[in-house]
């Protein structure tokens, strides 16, 4: 396994984890850079993200190649899918996993992010089906987004970022706000540092790396294939 790619899984995995949503318990250790083989054993216990990169790459699930594909999107194409093994690969490793819309979604299904957070989990149905705004939020700070570092103050960061909106049929973008963020926790990070007009990724409440405009673009691409499969009629108006 190569411990470059664990350390890139951990920079993404690290904020469900320390939030108790996936991985196993001890979620510090996903910020020890000098332990990537402690790093490595542990990703195997987020079954949802490990699930995907098992299936991309069977002998080396972290590979960086591999782990990039997974959270940004890089190699991953962003129109028409080309994965018609995902869902029956799936079926296997979600068996019991209801509520969502993977077991219909031969022929969109791709091996990103994305789509385990707007497919696989329930919340895009509840939304669809009631408006919830839990789901809402949900849906918002689970997905891997991007914004732009406005200022740093030790272990946070204040960034600008464009929520998702909820307008009673359709899922998009608002309007970009200021919020805080951490990307360093009790003096450990995976990144080197954090400056002001840095593009980054965001996971939860947290920087996952800092990002090229071309990642950005990605993820955002791939987002908005995943929303404008589930709601035809969405329309994502300009920043």
């Amino acid at each position: 396994m190569s411990d470059s790619g664990a350390l890139l899984f951990a920079r993404y995995a690290y904020p469900p984890n320390e939030l108790g949503y996936c991985g196993p318990d001890g979620a510090e250790a996903m910020l020890r850079s000098d332990l990537p083989a402690e790093i490595a054993r542990r990703a195997r216990g987020f079954e949802g993200a490990w699930a995907y990169l098992s299936f991309l790459n069977p002998g080396d699930p972290l590979d960086p190649a591999v782990v990039s594909a997974y959270w940004v999107g890089d190699s991953l194409p962003t129109a028409q899918a080309d994965f018609p093994d995902l869902v029956p690969y799936l079926r296997s490793r979600f068996a019991g996993q209801h509520g969502g819309t993977w077991e219909s979604a031969a022929g969109r299904a791709l091996p990103h992010h994305s789509f385990h957070v707007f497919e696989v989990y329930p919340w895009t149905a509840l939304l669809r089906r009631t408006g919830n705004p839990t789901a809402v939020s949900v849906l918002d700070r689970c997905r891997i987004r991007t914004g732009t570092v406005l200022a740093v103050r030790g272990e946070t960061a204040t960034v600008t970022a464009r929520p998702l909106v909820w307008d009673g049929s359709a899922l998009h973008p608002g309007p970009p706000r200021a919020e805080e963020v951490a990307w360093s926790a009790g003096g450990r990070s995976l990144l080197a540092g954090l400056s002001p007009g840095d593009r980054v990724a965001l996971h939860w409440d947290w920087v996952c790396d800092v990002i090229t405009p071309e990642q950005a673009s990605r993820i955002e691409s791939l987002e908005e294939r995943q929303r404008r499969a589930l709601f035809p009629e969405n329309v994502v108006p300009p920043a």
